[in-house]
């Protein structure tokens, strides 16, 4: 079993995360996604989208989307769980983990996209539409403070697979700019718990 990683990417940071609350080690292959080795060939065999990260398992098998890969460990490492417990709670935690990578993580991530200059000629930009996702992800961060108001994590009483999708995404969303505002005490406190977990650091 290999796990595809790039130490700088939001999207493999949540699989590490994950793996380290599990207290799963698994060996790691670093691709270069400056020189845009996951686009090359020989890696879009293993992933046709050429995107990272990428879990390679021993009978051949590739599992590529951060969330089917930790899909995967979940089941085979049930504990503790990270993506519910039964079916109620399995529910609820897959809708705050949909909505927090479809709010804040893809807004934030097409920010970046859009603007930054690591992009630059290698896909096609669109600035206005960066600046938009950066607005509705800055609204995000309010609305996320809000929902934070009454419980200690995204998707109640316990961290789960949401949090690590929030976390990696606000964390990702200083390169463009966007970050916890001072009046969100909410949302800085919640930032500040999940970022002191030994995991965050994976």
């Amino acid at each position: 079993m290999k796990l595809y990683d790039a130490r700088t990417a939001p999207n493999p940071r949540r699989v590490r995360i994950f793996l380290a609350e599990k207290g799963i080690e698994v060996p790691t292959e670093q691709v270069d996604i400056v020189s845009a080795q996951n686009r090359s060939l020989e890696f879009r065999t293993k992933n046709p989208m050429g995107t990272l990260p990428v879990l390679e398992l021993d009978d051949g098998t590739t599992i590529a989307e951060s969330v089917a890969i930790c899909r995967y460990f979940e089941e085979t490492h049930p504990d503790p769980p990270l993506m519910g417990t039964d079916a109620k709670d399995r529910a609820v935690v897959e809708m705050w983990q949909r909505r927090i990578e479809l709010e804040v993580f893809v807004p934030v991530a097409q920010a970046f996209r859009n603007v930054h200059a690591f992009f630059k000629g290698r896909i096609p930009q669109v600035a206005e539409y960066g600046e938009v996702c950066r607005t509705h992800a800055q609204q995000r961060f309010a609305w996320l403070d809000e929902v934070l108001a009454d419980r200690p994590f995204v998707a109640g009483e316990r961290y789960t697979i949401a949090d690590i999708t929030a976390l990696c995404g606000i964390d990702f969303g200083r390169v463009s700019d966007i970050r916890i505002l001072p009046e969100q005490v909410n949302l800085a406190r919640w930032h500040a718990a999940v970022s002191a977990r030994p995991s965050a650091k994976a």
